[in-house]
């Protein structure tokens, strides 16, 4: 089953079997898996990790940047499950979607430091994607956190369907846009990175044959003033817009932007989410977040290194559920699961006991 075919209503029954764990016994963790990197015949399986590595192996991390909670989610849970496993951790950040260079240049730093395990969170798979080969090829075990890789030789990846994302979040728009429809422009993130693409080609999807326009696609860097300075000169370009799609960082970014421009009935729906989302969801200034779990994929991308090393790799793409979060159902979702504690600062070694 194609990850791109999953319904929401089936994503959401996923979703809810899953909250029912809190975040020290977060597993069994319902997710789809396959034992190819395309996912094509994906499966429902009740995940469950390693309970303990079997040495302290090496693992180096490579996060796109630190910029906001959703990355520092991600840390927290990768940062957990190596305690838990008892396994030793670096981890660098580039800096952002536009640092590719910086990426390559750390990627560089973990296999000059001979780590057994590189988990990378590409800025751009097409970039990438030589250094990942070269380091498949040295026989260091290579896995693909978040960000999907699509065609990357990765030993394994936790990952996420954007494009359905894109979708479901896309159709929420156009239902509560109504019968009059309505005027939108998009924010899908940084070009090049490949999951922004895919975000915006779900969302393309869901506006076929609806009444909402799409009046422009305005990509760029995944940061709250990149993306306040794209929203408010697209309130300036066009002024019949009445509603705002985007990432986490666009959404907060409108948030302030629409109020000052006397703009508040303009719908914002964003395609994944940060901390400051799910408390805009309840404040009513976000319809819909759609969301993915950035703790559970921490936790198990550093769950897949030590598969891999120890031989014991059963599948080599795992997909976490898509939910939609909004006013009516943001209770019934588990953020310890999505979110890291309040507070928490991104981690970048760990020792093993």
């Amino acid at each position: 089953m194609s990850r791109s075919k999953i319904s929401s209503a089936t994503a959401m029954v996923v979703l809810l079997a899953a909250t029912s764990a809190h975040a020290a016994d977060w597993y069994p963790f319902k997710l789809q898996a396959s034992t190819t990197s395309k996912a094509a015949d994906a499966k429902l399986i009740d995940y469950t990790p390693p309970q303990k590595a079997s040495k302290a192996w090496n693992i180096c991390v490579l996060y796109p940047h630190m910029q906001d909670s959703y990355w520092v989610s991600v840390s927290y849970g990768l940062t957990e499950e190596a305690k838990r496993l008892g396994v030793n951790v670096t981890a660098l950040q580039a800096g952002g979607y536009s640092n590719l260079p910086k990426q390559l240049s750390q990627f560089d730093d973990c296999l000059s430091s001979k780590a057994d395990a590189i988990l990378i969170a590409a800025v751009s798979e097409a970039g990438t994607a030589a250094k990942i080969s070269e380091s498949v090829q040295k026989g260091v075990v290579t896995i693909g956190l978040v960000n999907d890789l699509l065609e990357a030789p990765v030993t394994a990846k936790i990952t996420q369907d954007v494009r359905q994302k894109g979708v479901d979040s896309g159709k929420y728009l156009v239902k509560q846009l109504g019968d009059k429809g309505g005027n939108v422009v998009a924010f899908p993130g940084p070009q090049g990175s490949g999951w922004a693409e895919r975000y915006m080609d779900g969302f393309r999807e869901a506006l076929n044959g609806s009444k909402v326009n799409l009046l422009a696609a305005q990509f760029g860097e995944a940061s709250i003033p990149a993306q306040q300075k794209l929203v408010e000169d697209a309130i300036q370009t066009y002024p019949d817009l009445t509603a705002i799609w985007g990432g986490a960082p666009t959404a907060e970014a409108a948030i302030g932007s629409v109020k000052e421009a006397g703009l508040e009935n303009t719908t914002i729906v964003a395609a994944y989410e940060n901390e400051t989302m799910l408390k805009a969801v309840k404040a009513g200034q976000v319809s819909a977040v759609a969301t993915e779990y950035p703790v559970i994929m921490g936790r198990i991308g550093i769950d897949l290194a030590v598969a891999a090393l120890e031989k014991k790799l059963e599948y080599k793409t795992l997909v976490v559920p898509v939910g939609l979060v909004t006013k009516d159902n943001i209770a019934t979702f588990d953020t310890t699961q999505i979110f890291a504690p309040e507070g928490t600062r991104p981690v970048f070694s760990v020792k093993a006991n």
